[in-house]
């Protein structure tokens, strides 16, 4: 028993001098823009887990809030109704899904069975559409030809190609054939020679 309580009274003091050891090391800390230091800031937080005095209700009062102003009869005006979604099925814009496309085509076709006129989009274009002539075949292949190599002016066909304004090209350019062959062969082979000697390029003797 008198050992126990030996132990007991020496962990004691070695708590106490263990404590006042940190104590002393916060004493004269910084303070963090607190104006306390570490240490007071422990002793704080100790002495209120410590306490077991509960705090005093502050005496507060108040004050009752006001009743909402309302606007003279006068002035109510009825509320502006919010706008109705656009994005409905009962807008006449609001695109189709491909499955809603598709049954209604079906819809269609099966209304007009017995029709002999109507064809229905879902129909291949070669079985529906008559034989061009040799002359027809030719045309659509050099509008083909020249809508592929760009050269059209009448209208914009692509994102890409530039403002009708800026295609335009004047008559003189047109005609503008170039330099002629002949013209650029005598020009080089005057160039080739070598300047006031008579020879040509190669002739290093």
């Amino acid at each position: 028993m008198e050992i126990s309580r030996q132990m007991r009274s020496g962990t004691a003091a070695l708590a106490l001098l263990a404590s006042g050891l940190v104590l002393s090391g916060c004493v004269g800390g910084p303070t963090y823009g607190t104006d306390k230091t570490a240490g007071e800031h422990l002793m704080d937080d100790l002495g209120n887990v410590v306490s077991m005095e509960g705090q005093k209700p502050k005496n507060l009062k108040y004050q009752p809030r006001p009743g909402l102003v309302m606007p003279p009869s006068s002035q109510k005006t009825a509320l502006v109704q919010p706008q109705t979604s656009l994005a409905s099925k009962d807008n006449p814009q609001w695109l189709e899904s491909p499955e809603e496309t598709r049954q209604r085509l079906r819809d269609e076709a099966t209304e007009n069975a017995n029709s002999s006129t109507y064809v229905s989009p879902l129909a291949k274009s070669s079985a529906n559409s008559k034989a061009l002539t040799a002359e027809e075949q030719q045309a659509a292949y050099r509008e083909a030809r020249r809508t592929q190599m760009g050269a059209y002016s009448d209208k914009r066909r692509f994102l890409s190609d530039p403002p009708l304004a800026y295609r335009a090209v004047s008559e003189d350019q047109i005609n503008d054939l170039g330099e002629p062959e002949q013209d650029k062969e005598r020009r080089r082979k005057k160039e080739a020679e070598v300047d006031g000697t008579g020879r040509k390029w190669w002739q290093v003797f």
